[in-house]
């Protein structure tokens, strides 16, 4: 049976190099080439969402693959696709970098100039291993091999717009349909999703930090389980120690939530670190939050503006959600998507704090009324963004979540008033 071969370059004179190698390989079936991480992680992900048969045997990572870096890259097709084995063709063959690239998952490393024979050799024992790790698949190894978990950071426009509140409702909704869901707290120095959560706890994402492998035994150990079956992994209590928490770590944080975890929602705050943004940057869906005020507007715009030039996300791959909406104020979410060039979400969250009030200072809005109109809106924004179950009964009106009480409705892209 043919090798299929994957290329990761962005480099266009790389690609034709690459490319012409490996297309005289014995046995081998280049296919297209994909010119950045994002192609890379969505093009697995199709395939493995087929079947694992139709991933390819070995991807080629360039070393100057984007916009996440190559090793970066190479951890999370490592995590997400353990059947997949990865080759990184770089420049500096010193054995400092090749112990970096086998730590962070790689099967091989090929030193440039590319040459044939070495190619090829690297190529066909890559391939054994993934053919091998392929069959103890088969034979029912308990190994992750699924496309991954859905992401979703929700940031705020600017302190106490709801991001917080946002992000727990999301995961409570996303957990009470019957999909596993983890809730990170990426705000790592005024994180609050313990206390909304009436939660103890001794360990947080800071424990994880350090750590460059993290098995699923570990990250079992770093999570709280939640009356109500979410997973949280926690800011920690000392906020300074925030700073240990690195865009590196992050990275590896959020990969192995993904590959345990049907939904992850991550509450960036509204503060920017180095971590948060690499979350942002990870993320399926990229949420901010604002309210319908002039101050947090301009905050919402300024945030994605610095999200560009940063180049951590788009605007246009930014969804606006717009918090304490009323219908007579001036600013409306259409006037708010035309400001920050944004999508913006179908479902604005009611004006309404008072049926929050006795649940937010009881540290319990995991008990929210299901007859709140602020949790019926924040569930139906769950059920926009795809991260709920639906069942067939609740297409017609009438579905209940799981472990809720009371049905809640999905409020699918429904039209806002002006």
């Amino acid at each position: 049976m043919p090798t299929r071969i994957l290329p990761a370059v962005g480099d266009v004179d790389a690609v034709r190099s690459i490319t012409t190698l490996l297309s005289q390989l014995p046995d081998a079936e280049p296919v297209p080439p994909v010119v950045d991480s994002t192609q890379l992680i969505d093009t697995l992900a199709r395939l493995a969402a087929e079947s694992i048969d139709e991933l390819p045997e070995v991807v080629v990572v360039h070393e100057r693959i984007g916009p996440v870096p190559a090793l970066e890259l190479i951890r999370e097709v490592a995590l997400r696709f353990p059947a997949v084995g990865v080759i990184l063709v770089t420049s500096d063959a010193s054995p400092g970098l090749f112990q970096a690239a086998m730590d962070y998952g790689a099967r091989g490393l090929i030193a440039l100039p590319l040459g044939y024979e070495e190619l090829a050799s690297r190529v066909q024992a890559v391939a054994q291993w993934s053919v091998g790790v392929r069959r103890h698949l088969g034979a029912g190894g308990d190994v992750f091999t699924g496309v991954g978990g859905t992401v979703v950071t929700v940031s705020g426009s600017k302190g106490g717009v709801g991001a917080t509140m946002t992000a727990i409702q999301l995961a409570l909704a996303a957990q009470a349909s019957g999909r596993s869901t983890a809730l990170l707290d990426m705000d790592l120095q005024t994180g609050d999703i313990a206390s909304y959560l009436d939660v103890q706890f001794r360990r947080s994402v800071v424990d994880l930090a350090a750590i460059t492998d993290i098995s699923p035994r570990v990250l079992a150990d770093a999570v709280f389980r939640h009356d109500t079956g979410v997973a949280l992994l926690l800011a920690p209590g000392d906020g300074e120690r925030g700073e240990e928490v690195t865009d590196r770590a992050a990275r590896q944080i959020v990969s192995a939530l993904r590959s345990r975890y049907e939904v992850v929602v991550v509450d960036c705050g509204a503060q920017l670190s180095g971590a948060g943004a690499a979350a942002v940057e990870m993320a399926d869906t990229a949420l901010l939050v604002t309210t319908p005020d002039v101050v947090a507007v301009r905050g919402a715009k300024r945030t994605v503006r610095m999200w560009d030039r940063l180049q951590i996300r788009k605007a246009e791959e930014t969804t606006v959600v717009v918090n304490r909406h009323t219908r007579g104020t001036e600013i409306q979410p259409p006037l708010i998507q035309k400001i920050t060039g944004t999508a913006i979400a179908g479902t604005a969250i009611p004006a309404n704090f008072k049926e929050l009030q006795g649940a937010v200072d009881a540290g319990r809005v995991h008990e929210l009324d299901s007859r709140s109109t602020v949790k019926q809106a924040l569930w139906g924004l769950a059920g926009e963004l795809g991260l709920v179950k639906v069942s067939e009964g609740a297409h017609r009106g009438g579905g209940r979540f799981r472990g809720d009480r009371g049905a809640v409705g999905f409020r699918r892209r429904r039209e806002l008033g002006g």
